[in-house]
């Protein structure tokens, strides 16, 4: 007669396996965060976060990396992570913390940073390089997200740019990407609000 199993040891041996996959996915998640430089928050939603799906979504963020300046919708960034749109604008906020045409918005405007800062193109040449349609929105939004012009910015970055002979590219190029940690909308209306004078007068 065979004997019955201990219910310990079965329940040793139904629950290691699931720790082992577990472990396989977290360590395949930190993996994927080296790869793509940009430090992922730990929250509830990112640890249920499928490994498979990180990859493809970096495999899009890398698409944007990559050519900054093309027009990149939900719907394309979709198509490279094989996911639909819904799917994959919730995942990668989910992943990176900002929606992905925000994460857009910043390497664009960290790449327009570099070219007013290294190269002699008009301000109008590097608009147009860097994916925007107009110098009008370009130095609108530029402004929104940095506090200056384009042309204020260049200004002061040749002012001090020999400070910064010393310091390791990959150091300079973290330090001026910008934080968009809200929509250009928003900053805007928080902006306008704050301009907005206070009445301390009594009747």
């Amino acid at each position: 007669m065979v004997g019955k199993v201990p219910r310990k040891s079965a329940q040793r041996e139904g629950v290691a396996p699931k720790r082992g996959v577990a472990r396989q996915g977290a360590a395949a998640s930190a993996r994927a965060t080296a790869r793509s430089g940009v430090a992922i928050a730990r929250t509830p939603a990112d640890a249920r976060l499928d490994p498979a799906l990180l990859r493809r979504l970096l495999r899009a963020k890398d698409r944007m990396d990559a050519a900054s300046h093309e027009e990149w919708p939900v719907h394309r960034l979709a198509r490279v992570s094989r996911v639909s749109a819904a799917h994959f604008a919730r995942s990668f906020k989910d992943a990176f913390g900002i929606p992905p045409h925000r994460y857009l918005l910043t390497r664009r405007i960290e790449r327009a940073k570099t070219l007013l800062r290294d190269t002699e193109l008009a301000i109008t040449d590097i608009a147009f390089q860097t994916g925007w349609q107009s110098l009008g929105t370009f130095g609108r939004t530029f402004r929104d997200i940095t506090g200056e012009s384009p042309g204020e910015l260049r200004a002061r970055e040749r002012a001090a740019i020999h400070a910064l002979e010393q310091v390791p590219a990959c150091f300079v190029s973290a330090a001026y990407r910008p934080e968009l940690t809200i929509a250009v909308s928003e900053k805007r209306r928080q902006e306008a609000a704050d301009s907005i004078p206070s009445d301390t007068t009594q009747a």
